[in-house]
């Protein structure tokens, strides 16, 4: 640093990203580019520790990574399966983790686990290499993955847990839960909670259990008991996940989910539900008649793609806008599965897979 105080090496690196920035002009993400170099810029002038700087760069390599992973497969929606590692190869669970995924993927979907043995195996196995992801963690100790996802271009090594579980849900169309320790709860929990609050999903969540189990049904009593009854949750909130012992009925709750629903996002005030057909004037009214009480204002009302989406993927697809209370979450899915009821068949819901 000289005697006025700045520091040339900074002043010089400031000066070179800056150039860089004025070249972006006309790059397709020009503004976010623009927008992290900018960060990258202001921090190099900042004060801090070593460690914050290798957080921030092993950080942006697991990110990288996941990005480069992903993108081809960007228009297939994928299922990710929890459960516990511990789950031996000849238990039942494991078998029904392993169907499951395998019926799904006939269904067109694709399969996410966390790469490790148990469930996560079960799901790999069942899926296949060629329709299966796998993250894994990097520990301190010997960290294997299982050998049905091991050495496959899909399997990405990730430092942190954080950066992991972003891509855990940010690639998840639909969330598959099986028995599991600790770690099954807290991603359950964590999903819920994410899914609860509007930053997950909307995204069906299916806990399954083997014929006859009560470890879903038994953690379902205690959500009655300790959350419900003490209103620490709403009523609807029960309608973010389903229940059940059957492979059929877990398939078809995520086929379903998406048989006219296509995906969501916000355009300021205005929640934008796309759809893969147009729904009548007469279902638009019946979702007014049932679901007036989540609006803060107006109706729910047809509309094609907003300004903002200009160039999206999506700009072709019909929409429903509606001013929702961003509360009432459980509401907001059983909308969606009204709406899915409503519409026509038609060649695109019948891809569920796709996106």
């Amino acid at each position: 640093m000289d005697s006025s105080g700045t520091n040339p090496q900074v002043d010089s690196l400031q000066a070179e990203m800056q150039g860089l920035i004025d070249q972006l002009p006309g790059l397709k993400h020009e503004k976010w580019i623009s927008r992290a170099l900018s960060s990258l810029v202001r921090m190099a002038a900042e004060e801090f520790d070593t460690l914050d700087w290798k957080i921030l760069s092993a950080s942006l390599l697991d990110m990288e990574r996941g990005f480069q992973i992903f993108y081809p497969y960007r228009h297939v929606r994928k299922i990710c399966i929890f459960g516990s590692a511990r789950t031996s190869p000849e238990a039942e669970e494991y078998q029904m983790a392993a169907n499951f995924a395998r019926s799904v993927c006939q269904q067109g979907f694709m399969v996410l686990t966390g790469a490790g043995g148990g469930i996560m195996q079960a799901g790999n196995e069942g899926a296949g290499p060629e329709r299966s992801f796998g993250l894994n963690i990097q520990l301190p100790f010997e960290q294997t993955s299982n050998p049905f996802i091991e050495g496959d271009r899909k399997l990405i090594n990730f430092k942190y847990f954080f950066t992991r579980k972003l891509f855990f849900l940010r690639e998840s169309d639909a969330l598959a839960m099986f028995p599991g320790g600790f770690g099954t709860l807290d991603e359950t929990f964590e999903c819920l909670t994410l899914a609860q609050t509007g930053k997950f999903g909307p995204a069906p969540l299916v806990l399954i259990d083997h014929p006859g189990g009560d470890y879903w049904h038994d953690w379902h009593a205690f959500i009655e008991k300790q959350l419900l009854r003490r209103r620490l949750i709403s009523a609807d909130d029960r309608s973010i996940y389903t229940i059940t012992d059957n492979i059929e009925t877990a398939c078809k709750a995520i086929s379903d989910f998406y048989r006219v629903y296509h995906s969501s996002r916000y355009v300021k005030e205005l929640l934008v539900i796309r759809l893969k057909s147009e729904l009548s004037d007469e279902d638009v009214e019946k979702l007014n008649d049932e679901f007036g009480d989540i609006l803060v204002q107006g109706k729910i009302e047809k509309s094609p793609a907003l300004a903002p989406e200009a160039g999206d993927e999506s700009e072709h697809l019909p929409r429903l806008v509606l001013h929702f209370n961003q509360l009432d979450i459980g509401r907001l899915y059983q909308l969606i599965s009204t709406i899915n009821t409503l519409g026509a068949t038609t060649p695109e819901t019948s891809h569920p897979e796709q996106k």
